[in-house]
């Protein structure tokens, strides 16, 4: 019921604070600073890389890109997302989360619900990783054609990824965001 794949929002209970402080509000609230701006930027940024990396594989199965531009511009943008969304998530496991629960102990299980998505996209990660070098191994021995049909593939990944990281992203902005907005003055 609660897991990435199924849910479709936050369950009730952990909306407690997004209630009192809706999206609507976030950019134009006081307490709205340069941490949360930096968080959100980040999420934004984890979106466009998908919605680039989509896009130059849907270019490359359409055979409007070339095989050596494409292979080199998928291993330098698959290479940054995979890092830097890794990376995200470990800071917000072992840094920002405890902190952020030890401020709002009662949305403790939103956090274990994020930690568990964490896990989740983790081996959605190594799937897009396995699946990027096999459509790369096979530009780089010139099999073309079999690189068409691994980049229809990654795209199917990319494409079941996109919904599980955009679920994932949406519902950890509205358990993070109200918490930093409701205890900025304590952080």
């Amino acid at each position: 019921m609660n897991s990435l794949e199924t849910r479709d929002g936050l369950p009730e209970a952990l909306q407690v604070l997004l209630r009192e402080y809706p999206r609507d509000i976030w950019h134009s609230h006081r307490n709205f600073d340069g941490l949360i701006r930096f968080w959100l930027e980040r999420h934004l940024m984890f979106r466009e890389l998908l919605e680039r990396l989509q896009g130059q594989t849907q270019g490359f199965i359409d055979d409007s890109a070339a095989p050596e531009r494409f292979a080199a511009n998928t291993a330098r943008l698959m290479g940054f997302f995979l890092n830097q969304l890794d990376g995200h998530h470990k800071i917000e496991d072992h840094h920002y989360f405890p902190k952020l629960v030890g401020l709002e102990g009662r949305l403790s299980t939103g956090f274990d619900l994020l930690d568990s998505d964490h896990h989740a996209l983790d081996g959605a990660l190594h799937a897009l990783a396995e699946d990027t070098n096999t459509l790369l191994g096979h530009l780089q021995a010139g099999e073309v054609g079999a690189g068409r049909d691994a980049a229809g593939r990654l795209e199917a990944r990319l494409d079941r990824f996109s919904g599980f990281l955009d679920r994932h992203l949406i519902d950890e902005e509205d358990l993070v965001v109200p918490v930093l907005l409701h205890h900025a003055p304590r952080l």
